[in-house]
């Protein structure tokens, strides 16, 4: 009988610091409540003691304590290795103390006066994420997150040490990075249940957003016969990718950093807010601290998306992860029942001399025309069919005699720099035409006539 009690699966148990004891005896109720063990500890040399001769899988701390600091009780957790998921507790509107403890590895962290439906929340994304990142991280399609470089696996470590965090982080890199597979690399070594639910953040239409978004009762407006989920709840449990959040008219940054800083969504046409548990990862190409300048996006969303940053490395960075990238693709492209094609020395010796402004994105184009123009399994250099990539986005210089005398004319010169800035616009749109419309400021009848002028499929 003693075996078989021993053998029942122990509750989980959580480490309560604080030294308040009202704030420390209400914290207790509630999580004995929730069916889980509890240990208390007045302060940090208390804590520390406790954990050195227990196991926990969650420990909540208050910020400021007379024998110490939350934030050293944070480092000594992930100093010692003992992997457990801390949350802070920080006084209202300290936003400083808890950026800082999600930065020195904190898991969450509460506000005072402590909501006990937050509390609960958050213990519960707590318990289910896993003691250690196992597993292969997810892909998108059988793409990973690979390389070699030091550059590459410094990125890789970043995402791996924050990933069972709640703390949002913001990707920037050039376009064609794999900002996305950080992304999607971030949400799968989370440990959370939901869903990744990616969004193009240029590619909704203004007057749709808010609906898009935060979703929307029936009968809110023209057209809605049913109540919708939005973006917030379809990623509830999960991670919401913003991707491009740079595009995000001023209008909507203020609904989304109200829903950031508050935890709840309201939907359109309902007069009820409700708590989400998501976690939101944003990604650009663009420079946000350019666009604050600019004025054109708040400083203070920048300063709630940024809490953890990651840098893609551009590939012209990572010369030598592009073989170990080429024949990842080519081993994707290929195909079952194909052979997987090879690329000879003086192939990789091209790719290697190529500037790639595409980056990866680039490079997998270029292998896939040259898997459909190579005869045989062998790729040669005349295969890839690489150009000098300034010429179709250099803009000519004007020297002190005009464009005329470089042989090019005015209106010659002027198509190129439009040809460039429609490019760009869709580009960042992801090829969206009214998007892209939108933020060049033309209509998209005028867009659609530029295109079919310029020649631009």
């Amino acid at each position: 009988m003693a075996s078989e009690a021993r053998s029942v699966k122990s509750p989980p148990r959580v480490l309560v610091v604080d030294d308040e004891a009202d704030l420390r005896e209400l914290l207790e109720l509630t999580l004995i409540r929730m069916g889980l063990g509890v240990d208390l500890a007045d302060g940090v040399l208390a804590a520390k003691a406790l954990l050195k001769s227990h196991r926990y899988d969650l420990c909540l701390t208050d910020m400021r304590m007379s024998d110490g600091d939350g934030l050293d009780l944070v480092r000594h957790i992930h100093e010692t290795g003992t992997n457990v998921p801390v949350a802070v507790i920080t006084a209202y509107g300290s936003t400083d103390n808890a950026i800082a403890a999600l930065k020195a590895g904190a898991f969450d962290y509460l506000a005072k006066p402590v909501g006990l439906d937050q509390l609960r929340a958050l213990v519960k994304s707590a318990l289910r994420t896993p003691d250690t990142a196992a597993g292969a991280p997810g892909s998108q399609g059988g793409r990973e997150l690979i390389g070699q470089s030091a550059a590459i696996a410094e990125v890789r470590n970043l995402i791996d040490r924050v990933a069972r965090g709640t703390a949002p982080v913001h990707i920037g890199g050039e376009s064609g990075t794999g900002k996305e597979l950080a992304a999607r690399r971030l949400h799968a070594l989370s440990g959370r249940s939901g869903m990744f639910v990616p969004v193009n953040c240029g590619a909704i239409p203004e007057n749709l957003m808010e609906s898009e978004f935060f979703g929307y009762r029936k009968g809110s407006f023209t057209g809605a016969e049913a109540d919708r989920d939005g973006f917030f709840q379809a990623a509830e449990g999960g991670t919401l990718f913003l991707d491009e959040v740079a595009d995000l008219p001023l209008s909507m940054q203020v609904k989304l950093l109200r829903v950031i800083q508050e935890r709840r969504v309201r939907k359109v046409g309902s007069t009820a807010e409700e708590s989400m548990d998501v976690r939101i990862v944003s990604a650009t190409h663009q420079r946000l601290e350019r666009r604050v300048s600019e004025g054109t996006f708040r400083q203070d969303l920048l300063y709630r998306l940024n809490v953890i940053d990651v840098n893609m490395p551009s590939l012209r960075d990572c010369p030598e992860d592009v073989p170990v990238l080429a024949a990842a693709i080519l081993g994707r492209l290929s195909g079952p029942g194909r052979r997987l094609p090879t690329l000879p020395d003086d192939t990789l010796a091209c790719l290697a001399g190529y500037d790639f402004p595409g980056n990866v994105r680039e490079l997998e184009n270029i292998l896939e025309r040259a898997l459909a123009l190579t005869a045989g399994d062998v790729i040669h250099p005349e295969d890839l069919r690489l150009t000098p990539h300034p010429a179709e986005n250099a803009v000519p210089e004007i020297g002190r005699k005009g464009a005329l005398a470089q042989g090019i004319s005015l209106q010659e010169y002027l198509d190129q720099m439009e040809r460039i800035a429609i490019n760009e616009a869709l580009e960042r749109a992801g090829q969206n035409r009214t998007a892209a419309a939108r933020s060049l400021g033309v209509t998209f009848r005028s867009l659609r006539y530029r295109l079919q002028r310029l020649g631009i499929e």
